[in-house]
């Protein structure tokens, strides 16, 4: 009787045994296409569909799901190189210019182009010469007053979008009125270089989550334009 139990077990199907013998058997469904026309098969709204029906279904649905695939591959593509055509524009741009001044108004009036309230560039003073006779003291950050807003905001990543609080708005953009959201980045291979600060008056303009690519050109662009008039320190 044991013997018997023992091979009963054996023989007992599950998920896994069939779909072993299935791959073993890849003429199974030729060998049976009557009988496999009337399995029925669970269906949520239909209450039971052919097997047939419901592998057509499966077909259908894979092949909707690649046509979107490819769908948003396309449109990332698109977004992409549109991107970097607005890149390249804004680099020969920002390098056709005759002075640092006239490069920071060029990288303002972009800023605006776009909507944007602004474009501002801080340096960290101990990485540059902005001391006397410098004319870009007001582009000086001190790192040191920085750093607690680093901590704050950007922890280890390299941008930050989102808003500024009074003090914070204090230290990056005095000059600035009427700044609702902030996209700002630390430029520089290791970001020690300084911060590129765009601004909106839109609260809800800049937020979490939202893309960085631009911002992380940008930000690796910059330093070699700054050094064409600004020393390293």
């Amino acid at each position: 009787m044991k013997n018997v139990e023992e091979t009963a077990s054996e023989l007992m199907l599950n998920d896994e045994a069939v779909g072993d013998y299935l791959r073993q058997n890849p003429d199974f469904f030729i060998r049976n296409a009557r009988q496999v026309e009337q399995i029925a098969v669970p269906h949520p709204v239909r209450g039971t569909v052919s097997l047939v029906e419901w592998h057509m279904a499966r077909q259908r649905n894979h092949i909707q799901q690649l046509e979107e695939e490819i769908t948003q591959l396309m449109e990332q593509a698109s977004a992409n190189h549109q991107l970097f055509d607005r890149l390249l524009s804004l680099q020969s741009h920002l390098a056709s210019a005759p002075s640092l001044q006239d490069m920071l108004n060029r990288l303002q009036r972009w800023a605006r182009d776009l909507g944007l309230a602004g474009a501002d560039v801080r340096l960290f003073s101990d990485r540059w010469q902005l001391g006397a006779p410098s004319s870009f003291t007001q582009l000086a950050l001190s790192r040191q007053a920085f750093e607690p807003v680093r901590i704050q905001l950007l922890g280890k990543e390299q941008h930050y979008l989102g808003s500024l609080n009074g003090p914070e708005l204090l230290l990056l953009l005095p000059q600035a009125r009427s700044v609702g959201s902030v996209a700002m980045s630390l430029f520089g291979e290791r970001g020690d270089l300084g911060v590129l600060i765009f601004s909106s008056r839109d609260m809800h303009h800049y937020q979490p989550g939202q893309g960085t690519l631009l911002l992380h050109y940008l930000a690796l662009m910059l330093p070699e334009l700054l050094n064409r008039w600004i020393a390293r320190a």
